[in-house]
């Protein structure tokens, strides 16, 4: 027992949970590093799979997990096509922590000796980048989307005590907040009818609360919540909590009127369903010229993500100018069409080259889900790692364009040989991340210094789900998204199985965008660039 503890004090658990469902491994800058043209040779990609995958292989090695590493194979291994380090990212990174847990196995008493879980490794090529940038209509996305959040951190005003003014109150946003727990995932619309609800509620079994209400002649903005707090101080807390997600409900609601989202959010689900096309988006930046410019983006984004051959042409300069977009602007569009695009030939006006897809896009690119239409509009996109998911639930991964590290057919055993010595980190020692993450970080006190805290992942987790299979890790490299998220909140309740996300980083749209803006210029930095 003193051995173990021992072997564990030497290894920094080097991951950060965001909820009780995901972690990141803190590698922001994941696209650039592994992704762009200058990626190749660059010690900078060594190092990057290296630390990725120690920081992924110590989340099994504290839950006492061995994983099948399933990952996408490289889409250009043929014998006519020369395969490149950006193609490999996923294989060389399922091998890295594959020989990883393989040290822990001889290392860690009790760890583990047979696969105990399943482990899928992706990168953000999954779904032609849409994701990280379609708004996305869930209470929790639109809060970091919308409300310029620090991680989880929100900045509330609330009545000084002298009740002359106001002050500044920070309030983590996160599962231990029940209100917070039973939103987070649903529309945005819905989550304002049950607030409006639970108020009612609250006011109907409370006399105090109807005589408060009766002398504000019914009204209950968020000021007067505030008000009945001070009023009826034995139930500050749950008034508390009522009046924080009032107010951020109807800062959502202001800021969407504002900017007309609802319009951008149709044309945007229309855009990826097929329903819209280059017609539909003049006609759309001609008849909303009070449309953001960081709307325009995202909507040109889309647009270039699903025709890639269109946005190269006449049609996507004219779209573009239409558009009033910034120099900066049109880096990130052309970005994205370099990522998405079926040719890999360098961009003339700064985009970089990924083999990232290779396919002729087809004008809409996802399909109406049958069985689950949803009550409320602008729901129904959704991610690409969803039907992901299911199908490694069920064993029904493509073998043709999913492989596994055990299986001997697995088309990184002709180059792990020459290449493990150098990439491995079992060869190498852990690199630290900053102090302050440090350490089991699923297990770290609440109020953190980042803006978000954490419990142990296993504290919403179902005994029932554990029985019914085993855990289910996805890991997505270069950065996951909300909706992602969502979806692993969502199928953990549909197959009864604890499901959790890991990613290089968790992306807000603004977030992604700048790292697209950036990645076609090294010398810029985040603050030369405004979204």
């Amino acid at each position: 027992m003193q051995i173990h503890f021992l072997l564990m004090s030497q290894m920094n658990l080097e991951y950060f949970a965001i909820d009780s469902q995901g972690f990141v491994t803190d590698h922001d800058k994941a696209l650039e590093e592994l992704f762009t043209e200058n990626a190749e040779g660059s010690m900078n990609y060594n190092s990057c799979i290296n630390t990725m995958a120690t920081r992924i292989a110590t989340v099994f090695a504290s839950m006492k997990e061995f994983p099948r590493v399933h990952y996408r194979v490289a889409r250009t291994i043929d014998a006519s096509t020369l395969t490149t380090l950006r193609d490999l990212v996923p294989t060389k990174l399922a091998a890295s922590v594959w020989n990883c847990l393989a040290r822990y196995k001889s290392i860690i008493p009790e760890f583990p000796q047979t696969e105990t879980c399943e482990l899928l490794i992706v990168d953000r090529s999954i779904d032609q980048q849409i994701a990280p940038v379609i708004h996305e209509w869930t209470y929790d996305a639109m809060c970091h989307d919308l409300l310029s959040m620090d991680g989880n951190k929100y900045v509330q005003e609330v009545p000084n005590t002298s009740g002359s003014g106001t002050e500044k109150k920070e309030v983590l946003l996160e599962d231990h907040d029940p209100i917070w727990f039973e939103l987070r995932d649903v529309h945005v619309a819905d989550a304002n009818l049950r607030l409006h609800e639970k108020m009612r509620d609250f006011i109907s079994k409370n006399k105090a609360a109807q005589l408060h209400q009766a002398r504000t002649n019914g009204e209950l903005s968020t000021k007067e919540l505030q008000k009945m707090v001070q009023a009826l101080p034995q139930y500050t807390d749950q008034i508390d909590k009522l009046s924080l997600h009032v107010e951020i409900a109807e800062k959502l609601f202001d800021i969407i009127k504002e900017e007309h989202l609802k319009d951008v959010g149709q044309l945007e689900q229309d855009l990826v369903f097929g329903d819209a096309g280059s017609k539909e988006v003049i006609d759309f930046f001609r008849t909303h010229q009070d449309i953001s410019r960081e709307n325009k983006l995202r909507l040109l984004m889309i647009y270039a993500a699903i025709n890639p051959e269109k946005i190269q042409s006449e049609k996507g300069a004219k779209l573009m100018q239409l558009a009033g977009l910034s120099a900066d602007d049109m880096i990130a569009v052309n970005n994205m069409r370099c990522i998405c695009a079926h040719e890999t030939k360098k961009s003339s006006k700064g985009g970089f080259p990924l083999k990232f897809e290779i396919r002729k896009k087809k004008r809409g690119i996802r399909k109406e889900r049958i069985g689950e239409e949803s009550t409320w509009t602008l729901s129904r996109f959704y991610p690409i790692l969803e039907d992901l998911i299911e199908k490694l639930s069920k064993g029904e991964l493509p073998k043709d364009e999913y492989h596994c590290m055990s299986d001997p057919s697995s088309s990184f055993r002709g180059i792990s040989s020459s290449m493990s010595a150098r990439t491995s980190p079992a060869h190498q020692p852990a690199q630290s991340m900053r102090s302050r993450r440090t350490g089991g970080t699923w297990a770290r006190p609440r109020n953190s210094d980042d803006g978000y805290s954490s419990d142990s992942v296993l504290k919403h987790a179902s005994s029932d789900m554990r029985k019914l299979g085993r855990r289910l890790f996805i890991f997505v490299v270069g950065g996951a998204t909300r909706s992602e998220l969502r979806a692993v909140h969502k199928l953990s309740s549909k197959l009864k199985r604890e499901i959790i996300l890991g990613s290089s980083s968790l992306d807000d749209p603004p977030k992604f965008i700048t790292k697209l803006k950036m990645m076609s210029n090294e010398e810029l930095s985040l603050d030369d660039l405004q979204i």
